[in-house]
């Protein structure tokens, strides 16, 4: 059997054809950006070119045994049963006694007893907090109609003991607030405390903008989250600024919900590099098998400053409580929990990325969207084809035979015509594999898809070993055939990478926040793990690095001393990690 697409002749008869649909069932991994449907932005003035997906300020939670996903200006939430397959539950929280429409922002989402709670941001007296004991099925019911005290990014908690905490702020001026409430009737105790302000003086990742150097505006401290481990509370918090890739999530540990709290020296979510990147505002949560994770916002910021997707990572405590999140990888396939893990070691499956600037052909290009975006590992770049017809097609050649195991296509917008939610949309494409470039067998079929996969991600049944990889257009949601990311998982067939040399950590005398690190440009390497910490068992941070051998690091506490070790990356694996140095 024979098709032609685009002038070439595709066989869909051998032993590679893998026919897949559109579900997750069986799925053991999962790759950055989480894959659901974003809504558009909402804003109205936006101009037809600068039309884009948005969401950011994630909650997940736990409830009976069921995940449930909140996030910003989404027009409804998501539940799943496996942190994969994410079913979307369109609702408006409206206003009961007035009907005006409310959607949610950096939304608080809280569970008492058997009942799941929603509040949205306001500076309102009048916003309703809702309760269901069955979101599944979108059954929701006020619970009280006007929260008098409202709150802008808030958080609610629950304690062991039963009593109920509200948290809120977002400002560059004021601090995180907290206040106890009576869960009954949602009336506070008392007036709100002060917990929390940032302190930029001292901790370098906690400067605003992209280099952290405070030009523009101050930082900004927002989105309050809290944990209890132990007998121990953690205060989460996002800064410095939700548009840069160093927006992260810090923590400050106290010994009750509303203090005193003294931060951990690095924020423990914090993903500056690599291909999706930021990992502020977030919230943390458990499995069904007691495993931490944090999910939290990525930023692209091309189309808005606010052009933001979501993110999620393991997380944890180690045996001394410092809380930490296992982001080295993070935007690579990674293990979906399957049973009780120790998340200070990697969930990474080991599968490198095989196309990374690798060669690349399209079967047409819009304006300067080349094709080389498509591979060039950043997120806010991408190639468009000159249409959305199907047909269209981009295809990347892994430079030799490799093993595939797992590919991701990440979409952009590019002429998008939609604002706010737009459901019964989907994507179709199918994806072809070939040896020589001249004889080509369907791997992936998802022409008959009837949902909306802005950031699918496919793990084969099992692998295939081949050299070049084509995606075909079947059909876009709206917009031109435009894609930020094919990036193709998977392990070479040559040796992994030496031992990086040289590797040097220079922090400077002038600003302790600061370090220039530099090492030698390994040739058998394209990227780089730098990791560090304030102790040599504490590497916890991590920063993925492409095709450079310096990095100028801006995130430290200024008065302690901070460890750091090195790996260098290629399509075959990682090769040795490096001594630990000291830097004073």
């Amino acid at each position: 059997m024979k098709k032609f697409v685009a002038g070439l002749t595709f066989s869909i008869a051998g032993s590679v054809l893998m026919a897949l649909n559109a579900s997750a069932q069986g799925q053991k991994t999962y790759c950055n950006p989480i894959n659901i449907d974003y809504g558009y932005t909402p804003i109205p003035n936006f101009s037809e070119a600068g039309r884009h997906r948005a969401t950011a300020d994630p909650v997940i939670v736990n409830y009976k045994s069921k995940y449930f996903l909140f996030s910003t200006n989404q027009w409804g939430y998501w539940w799943s049963n496996d942190l994969v397959d994410w079913k979307y539950v369109p609702r408006r929280f409206l206003r009961p006694w007035n009907k005006v429409y409310d959607e949610l922002c950096a939304p608080a989402v809280g569970i008492i007893s058997d009942t799941m709670l929603v509040f949205g941001s306001t500076y309102s007296t009048n916003f309703t907090i809702w309760m269901s004991t069955d979101p599944e099925h979108d059954n929701w019911k006020p619970l009280v109609d006007s929260f008098a005290i409202g709150g802008w990014d808030p958080a609610f908690f629950t304690d062991n003991d039963g009593r109920f905490y509200m948290y809120n702020g977002s400002s560059n001026r004021y601090p995180i607030y907290g206040i106890e409430l009576d869960r009954k009737r949602m009336q506070p105790f008392g007036t709100r405390k002060e917990l929390f302000l940032l302190d930029d003086w001292r901790y370098g990742w906690e400067r605003f903008g992209e280099y952290m150097d405070n030009t523009f505006l101050d930082p900004f401290l927002e989105g309050a989250w809290m944990t209890r481990y132990r007998d121990k509370y953690y205060l989460q918090y996002g800064a410095p600024g939700t548009e840069f890739s160093g927006y992260a999530d810090g923590v400050a540990v106290g010994p009750s919900p509303l203090g005193p709290f003294t931060p951990q020296p690095m924020p423990f979510s914090f993903k500056p590099g690599g291909f999706a990147r930021g990992a502020g505002h977030g919230a943390t949560f458990t499995d069904n098998w007691n495993n931490y994770w944090h999910v939290s916002t990525i930023v692209i910021g091309v189309k808005n400053n606010f052009e933001r997707r979501i993110g999620m990572w393991p997380a944890g405590f180690d045996g001394d409580g410092v809380m930490y999140c296992n982001q080295a990888f993070g935007d690579y396939p990674t293990y979906l929990p399957s049973g009780a893990e120790d998340h200070l070691q990697s969930r990474f499956t080991g599968w490198m990325l095989l196309n990374y600037n690798k060669p690349v052909s399209v079967s047409s290009t819009f304006g300067g969207y080349h094709a080389g975006n498509a591979v060039d590992e950043s997120i806010r770049t991408y190639w468009s084809a000159a249409t959305s017809d199907s047909g269209e097609w981009i295809e990347s050649d892994l430079g030799g035979i490799c093993t595939v195991r797992a590919i991701q296509i990440n979409y952009a917008d590019q002429d998008a015509e939609f604002l706010g939610k737009s459901t019964l949309v989907c994507h179709q494409y199918k994806i072809y594999e070939s040896g020589d470039g001249k004889k080509w067998n369907l791997l992936i079929d998802k022409s008959g898809n009837k949902t909306d996969v802005p950031h699918d991600y496919v793990e084969l049944p099992r692998p295939v070993t081949t050299r070049y990889i084509k995606l075909v257009n079947i059909h876009m949601p709206t917009g031109k055939f435009a894609v930020s990311g094919l990036r193709i998982f998977g392990s070479g067939n040559g040796e992994k990478p030496s031992a990086v040399r040289n590797f040097t950590v220079l922090r400077t005398e002038k600003d302790k926040r600061s370090a220039w690190i530099k090492w030698y440009t390994s040739d058998d390497a394209y990227a780089y793990n730098i990791y560090y910490g304030p102790a040599p068992g504490k590497l916890y941070n991590s920063i993925m690095v492409y095709n450079s051998n310096e990095y100028w690091l801006k995130t430290m506490d200024k008065n302690i001393p901070y460890y750091f070790a090195i790996e260098a990356i290629n399509e075959n694996g990682t090769g040795p990690r490096s001594e630990i140095l000291k830097s004073e």
